[in-house]
């Protein structure tokens, strides 16, 4: 069954934008070492933030935590590490796009405990494990990124019969 009931999409400008105002939040509590980007989905949030603070220093975790089913990747599956880092995460920053049930970012936390975890959107179940975030969103919200989306025509009203 399908956990999530509402749909939110979320344009490039928007992201950009709360981007923006989570690196805000980070600069007032650096200095910071560098960025681990949790892959696929903390990828573009990282690099606006990246620049931003200007920090040059950027690693990866790689997690899988989605699975498809059907057209769309709304289930989790399994956690699987594909690439760690080295450390515990002290000075550096760990970004991520959103936490959602907070299983993924459980096992980074095992992995990195020192490092600051940052997303730009946080549902309830997940908000506990994250220190710093912009925007909270119900549980059964299911973002759209401007990357999983493409633009496409749209009927005008009165020629959908």
């Amino acid at each position: 069954m399908n956990p999530y009931s509402k749909d939110f999409p979320i344009s490039w400008e928007e992201l950009h934008r709360n981007a923006r105002a989570l690196s805000w939040r980070l600069l007032e509590k650096g200095p910071w070492k560098g960025i681990i980007a949790i892959t696929r989905g903390g990828l573009v949030p990282a690099a606006i933030i990246c620049r931003e603070l200007d920090i040059r220093l950027i690693d990866t975790i790689c997690i899988v935590s989605y699975s498809s089913e059907g057209d769309e990747a709304k289930y989790q599956g399994e956690l699987n590490v594909l690439k760690g880092v080295e450390g515990d995460g002290e000075g550096m920053l760990l970004i991520d796009d959103l936490v959602d049930t907070g299983r993924t970012a459980q096992k980074v936390r095992e992995i990195l405990p020192k490092a600051h975890f940052a997303t730009i959107y946080a549902k309830p179940a997940g908000k506990p494990l994250v220190d710093t975030f912009v925007t909270e969103v119900s549980q059964d919200t299911w973002i759209r990124f401007p990357w999983d989306m493409e633009f496409t025509f749209s009927k005008p009203l009165a020629d959908r019969e």
